[in-house]
């Protein structure tokens, strides 16, 4: 259900149960979560997850869930959240490739992703409306601070579905592209960042991610980039950098 494959310091997480547009049940998650433990452990400069067949994750598989018996905390706070937390913070860039359905659970991976490139058949939106339930993963509070309060209940209250255009305008993700193309690009641009400067890279995830949960002001984000590009100017990526520069050629980065 879920491949992993390393290749040149990039790895590739798929989800690979197309028949079901690639939904995920508790095992699923799990499955997911040993894969990036994987990917860290192997020491990858980048990632990339994508989903197999006609949408990216349509959300969690409730084929076989009977309301009565479901363990929802065991499943978004016991499972979910702990993933979204190790896909957040992983030790390297990370990119994903939207298409078809991205709802539910698929769109908190996205979310914990750091750059979403979004085809224009991409679905994002609420699908919740017609099952009882609330919108989650996160979802609330990205639509919230990109959209606004009015569009995020329009969505809600509707179950209308955003195309990748749409969303990509609205700021939810980073680029829209054809749905023939998505997939080469983003692990096009996974590559490229493999062969950066990735202390320099982490240094901003980390500010940005400040940003984004701490809500720090100007004089605060200051201050951190200080620290940042102090710590970094001891860092061999740091010298090479400069060195090409004065050196007019191209650098030569070794991650560290």
């Amino acid at each position: 259900m879920i491949d992993l494959d390393v290749h040149d310091d990039v790895a590739e997480i798929v989800l690979n149960a197309p028949a079901r547009l690639n939904a995920l049940d508790e095992d699923g998650l799990r499955e997911l979560d040993r894969a990036y433990v994987e990917a860290e452990h192997a020491g990858v400069r980048a990632l990339v997850l994508r989903g197999e067949g006609r949408a990216f994750c349509a959300g969690r598989d409730i084929s076989g869930v009977d309301p009565a018996m479901d363990d929802v905390p065991g499943y978004l706070e016991g499972l979910l959240t702990p993933l979204m937390h190790r896909m957040a913070s992983f030790p390297a860039p990370t990119f994903a490739a939207a298409h078809g359905a991205c709802l539910g659970v698929g769109l908190g991976l996205l979310i914990a992703t750091d750059v979403v490139y979004a085809a224009d058949t991409a679905k994002i939106g609420s699908p919740f409306a017609a099952l009882g339930a609330a919108l989650d993963s996160g979802a609330h509070a990205l639509f919230t601070e990109r959209l606004g309060a009015h569009r995020t209940l329009d969505l809600v209250y509707t179950g209308r579905m955003m195309t990748g255009e749409e969303a990509v305008a609205a700021g939810l993700f980073s680029r829209v592209l054809p749905a023939d193309e998505v997939r080469d690009a983003t692990v096009g641009a996974a590559r490229r960042a493999a062969t950066g400067a990735t202390a320099a890279f982490l240094a901003s995830k980390a500010i940005v991610r400040r940003l984004r949960d701490e809500r720090m002001n100007l004089w605060e984000t200051l201050a951190a980039e200080t620290v940042a590009q102090t710590r970094l100017s001891a860092t061999d990526d740091y010298r090479e950098g400069f060195a090409a520069f004065q050196d007019k050629r191209p650098p030569v980065f070794r991650g560290h």
